[in-house]
This record gives structure tokens, C-alpha cells and sequence, in this order.
């Protein structure tokens, strides 16, 4: 990677990733309440369905990406295709050995996992916002930052920090106070008629509250091991004590220079795409292979009567489920660009504070004001301090003390 331990440089990611992690929580946001609504307020309950359309959407990242290179970079379509393509053939490649074809299988293999990765925590995710408050799904489903952390430790060999540690254990404890210190008002009596309404419509939350912290749990998951196989090693990261691979950046020595006891080690020549462009078409590669493939349980489901699936009948479902695709878009392909920028220790940490925005627009939208308790402040402000401990630390990496190397 950009060097796991000597040579590497932590990079915040400029104005562009913090802009895009900006747009990822607005994203998440308006995803969650949006699909909410349609599910409960329009009384469009196909969660299923909903999900195919917007995973599907993923696609449209790597065109509209090119695109915007071509009109602002003056590169041609074709130019950033190949390095597209050079930088996935070299990462995909065995270590030590010159790539000569593109790696189909690998790819093959690698595409298969993204997807199952994504799908059945996102699954879950959708099925769970049908079934509990959008809020509690919204906190349960961010405690991910904590099973990432404790799996990035495990997989990536680092040091256990107690500054890392207790930000993570903070952000998941403020978590939790959102939802089971909010619980009580959320369910008054005198609660705003929007919040009642919306309550009434969530079917079964114990249920829904279960799914979404297995679906956590496998997101965290997946992104220690988005991190570890598909992002590139030339993306910069934030995990400095990550202990080196044996082996990492060799050249297999040829017979001619075993024979003359030569044994030449030296770094692989990186390729490096512009900014975002590798894992946005991962992203479309992941919507292109559910457009594809997940649609096939659509008729079965029905046929067999285990789910009745109809089309949205309304503009308002056509035009809420428009906005869920966009927003749904927005979100994921700007996560997965953090997650090779920041790793997955800061990215999901970052994503709590969407529990703070989701709170937030349950009062200033829902008009959910007499819900706010002294917990549900407690435990948005531990999720701000956290994620800014992290991102403190992040900093000071990048820019040690004179005299101090970080890691």
C-alpha cells in the first residue's frame, strides 16, 4: 500500500473527501427518511424491491465519473479506461509476477464478494427501516464503527491504542443512549402526530432492531475486508501500526539471478487512477452485477406467493423511490472512496454522525421537538467528541512533532 510502515503518508483527502464525506451523511439521511416514508406514510412496503432498484443504480457512477474527467481533466474516455483497467490488472495480479492478461477470474471472484457483501447488509437494512423507528435503525446500524474496529485490529495487526479505543467505545455508547435513552418520549402520548403516525406504522421493532445490528455487524465486516482485498495499495490510509506483510512490494528474483546470487528487491511501479475513480467503478461493477442477477428472485418470490411484488402506483412512490436511488448513490460510492482514503476505523466512525443529522431532522421535519430528551443529547454529543478524536488523531499522523515519525 502506500506503505504500510516506512514511506507511508496519511492523507485527510483534501477538500474533496471532506466534501464527499459531507455529501455521504446528507446522503444516508435523506435515504433513510425517505425510504421510511415510502414505506410507511405511501404504504409501499417492498423493501426487496426498493433495494434491486437502488443497488441497480450504482451503475450510473463510472459513466457519469469518465464523463466528468473528460470535461474537466481533458483526458479522453479511453485514456482513464486504461489506467482503469492497468491499476485493477496490477492490483488483481499474484505478488511478484508481471500481469500480461486482465485477471477475469480474480475480477470474477472479487466482484462476486463486493456484492454479497453489500447486498445482504443492505437487505437487511431496508427490511428493518419497514419494520422499526428510522432513527433506532439509524443508530443500531452505525455501531458498525466498533466491529470494525475490533476486526481491523485482528486483521490488519495494529497496535491497540487506547485513544482509538475509547473514541470507538464512545461513539458506540452514544449510539446507544440515542436509541434506548430516546425510546420512552418517542413513544408518548403527547408525541408530535408525525411521530405517532410513523410508530404506528413499524410493524415489529424488536425485530427490526435485531436485523439491523446483525446487518452492523456484517457491514463492519465488510469493510475491514473491502479495505484489505479491493482497495488499491497506492490508496493512502490512516493505519500507521499496521505491522508490514512479509513479502509486501518483492520481486520473485529470476533463474539468471538466483543463479548469479542476486536477489533484487524494489518497489512495483503503482498506477494510480484520478481521485475516486477506482472504487466508483467498483461501485457501478457492484450495480451492473445486481441489475444483472438479483432480479431472479423477483418472479419466484411472487410466483410462489412468499412475496407479492407490485409496482409503485402513485408519482409521490415513483418520485420517493427516485430520490432514495439518488441519495442511496450518493452514499455508497462516497463511503467507498473514504474507505481507501481514511480506512475503515475513521470512515465508520465519520458515518455516526449521521445518527446526530437524523436527529436533527427529526426535529426540524418531523416536528419531533418535544421528543428530545437529555439522553438523546448526551449521546449525540459523545458522538461528535469521538469521531473528532479520530479525526484529531488522523491529522496529527499526517503531521507529527519535529523529531516524531508517525507510526
Amino acid at each position: 500500500m502506500a506503505a504500510r510502515r516506512e514511506g507511508l503518508q496519511i492523507h485527510v483527502g483534501g477538500k474533496a473527501a471532506v466534501g464527499l464525506f459531507a455529501l455521504s451523511l446528507i446522503g444516508f439521511v435523506t435515504e433513510s427518511q425517505l425510504t421510511q416514508y415510502v414505506q410507511t406514510s405511501l404504504d409501499y412496503r417492498q423493501p426487496y424491491l426498493i433495494f434491486y432498484i437502488v443497488h441497480s443504480s450504482f451503475a450510473v457512477m463510472l459513466p457519469l465519473h469518465l464523463a466528468f474527467l473528460a470535461i474537466t481533466a481533458r483526458q479522453s474516455p479511453r485514456e482513464l479506461w486504461l489506467q482503469l483497467t492497468s491499476a485493477l490488472r496490477q492490483h488483481l495480479s499474484p505478488p511478484g509476477v508481471r500481469p500480461t492478461e486482465f485477471p477475469k477470474r480474480r475480477f470474477a471472484w472479487l466482484l462476486t464478494v463486493l456484492t454479497i457483501g453489500v447486498t445482504v447488509p443492505g437487505l437487511l437494512w431496508f427490511i428493518a427501516v419497514s419494520l422499526a423507528p428510522v432513527t433506532d435503525i439509524t443508530a443500531l446500524w452505525n455501531t458498525n464503527a466498533f466491529f470494525a474496529y475490533l476486526l481491523s485490529v485482528r486483521v490488519f495487526k495494529l497496535r491497540w491504542e487506547p485513544i482509538r479505543l475509547a473514541a470507538v467505545v464512545l461513539a458506540t455508547l452514544g449510539a446507544t443512549v440515542v436509541v434506548y435513552g430516546g425510546s420512552s418520549s418517542s413513544s408518548s402520548s403527547d408525541a408530535p402526530e408525525a411521530v405517532q403516525h410513523a410508530d404506528a406504522n413499524t410493524r415489529a421493532p424488536l425485530a427490526g432492531d435485531l436485523l439491523s445490528l446483525f446487518a452492523s455487524i456484517l457491514y463492519g465486516m465488510y469493510q475491514v475486508l473491502y479495505k484489505l482485498y479491493a482497495a488499491l495499495p497506492s490508496d493512502p490510509e490512516e493505519l500507521l501500526d499496521a505491522e508490514p506483510r512479509a513479502g509486501a512490494y518483492a520481486r520473485i528474483p529470476s533463474e539468471t539471478e538466483l543463479e548469479e546470487d542476486v536477489v533484487a528487491i524494489e518497489p512495483a511501479p503503482s498506477i494510480t487512477p484520478p481521485f475516486g475513480l477506482y472504487p466508483n467503478m467498483l461501485t457501478s461493477a457492484i450495480g451492473v452485477c445486481t441489475l444483472l442477477v438479483l432480479w431472479i428472485p423477483i418472479p419466484l418470490l411472487h410466483v410462489f406467493g412468499v412475496v407479492r411484488f407490485a409496482l409503485p402506483t402513485t408519482s409521490a412512490q415513483v418520485l420517493s423511490i427516485v430520490g432514495i436511488s439518488i441519495t442511496g448513490v450518493m452514499f455508497n460510492a462516497g463511503f467507498m472512496i473514504l474507505l481507501g482514503i481514511w480506512g475503515p476505523i475513521v470512515t465508520s466512525v465519520g458515518s455516526l454522525l449521521t445518527i446526530v443529522l437524523m436527529f436533527l431532522s427529526d426535529i426540524i421535519f418531523g416536528r419531533a421537538a418535544s421528543t428530545v430528551t437529555v439522553w438523546s443529547l448526551l449521546g449525540s454529543g459523545a458522538i461528535v467528541v469521538a469521531f473528532g478524536v479520530l479525526a484529531y488523531d488522523m491529522v496529527k499522523r499526517k503531521h507529527p512533532p519535529p523529531g516524531i515519525h508517525a507510526g
